[in-house]
């Protein structure tokens, strides 16, 4: 059911897609990811992931993109009937540049670049607020906490080697959490309007909802549409300022319709020459960014 009001009909029509993503037959789904290719070679396939599509399956997924490359390879030109291999992953909800490869040695080299942390992979977000400085790096462990709540659930957190000592506020190093990892992330602001900033992210390590976390729980800015990481002890939509409200022409109540403003908008791959990928952000994210008066750098 669309509302009939203009300003929650493309929330909604976002969340209809996202559905309809999980109902269509795979051979539908594997024809869309193809229309999304960006480009292709004898080693390589990069897509633009469409937001609200999971990577790899799991409970209440029907269609993941991991299921349906066996038919992605076969509808592409020059293909050889090999399945596709996935590299790396995003989140269901992140959207942007994802590379496949297309034979289980260009999979391994290329996993093996991400390891190695030679892949140069830069986002975009619409966080709330401003960071403090506005340009700089995170770096801080991340490590999977249960939340002891109402509602237990798990979420990623921070498990910082420092803490400041209360008496006197100097710094004091203390233990390192046994299984966290430790993770960077290099962060500028682009623009900012609204009570929110567009930010470029570059995360140097690659822990699971590494930007999510460092943004919300390290800088204090949570990704507009990022629900899960805008509080901690509780499962609730995100509480947006006023102003953004305004501008998006949202009410409060119907803030859990928005989606998740992270977007992987450039990826660099050292293959031979470097080769060097770029998607601009999906509509809602334009859409979003024109409601917020936040202007995309021209460069």
């Amino acid at each position: 059911q669309i509302p009939r009001d203009p300003r929650q009909r493309w929330l909604r029509e976002l969340a209809a897609l996202s559905q309809q993503l999980q109902q269509v037959h795979p051979n539908v789904l594997a024809k869309i990811l193809k229309e999304r290719t960006l480009y292709q070679n004898e080693e390589i396939v990069v897509i633009d992931k469409p937001y609200g599509l999971p990577v790899h399956g799991g409970p209440g997924i029907k269609n993941c993109i991991s299921d349906v490359l066996p038919i992605l390879a076969k509808m592409l030109k020059n293909m050889k009937a090999d399945p596709l291999h996935l590299c790396h992953r995003l989140d269901k909800e992140t959207t942007g540049v994802m590379v496949l490869a297309r034979s289980k040695e260009a999979a391994e080299k290329i996993r093996l670049l991400f390891k190695t942390r030679q892949v140069e992979k830069i986002y975009w977000a619409i966080v709330l607020g401003d960071p403090d400085p506005v340009e700089g790096i995170v770096e801080i462990p991340i490590v999977e906490k249960e939340v002891q709540s109402h509602q237990s659930h798990y979420k990623m957190t921070l498990a910082p080697n420092y803490r400041l000592r209360p008496e006197d506020g100097k710094v004091m190093k203390i233990r390192r959490h046994r299984s966290a990892e430790s993770a960077v992330t290099r962060y500028r602001r682009l623009a900012s309007a609204s009570a929110c900033s567009l930010l470029e992210l570059q995360p140097i390590t690659g822990v699971k909802h590494q930007i999510r976390v460092h943004l919300a729980y390290g800088l204090g800015c949570p990704i507009l549409g990022d629900h899960k990481y805008s509080h901690w002890s509780k499962l609730a939509p995100q509480k947006l300022p006023e102003l953004t409200l305004r501008r998006l022409k949202l009410e409060q109540s119907k803030a859990r319709h928005l989606p998740l403003h992270l977007h992987a908008h450039q990826l660099r791959l050292p293959l031979g020459q470097p080769l060097d990928f770029v998607c601009k952000p999906p509509l809602f994210f334009q859409k979003t960014l024109r409601k917020l008066e936040l202007d995309i750098p021209k460069d």
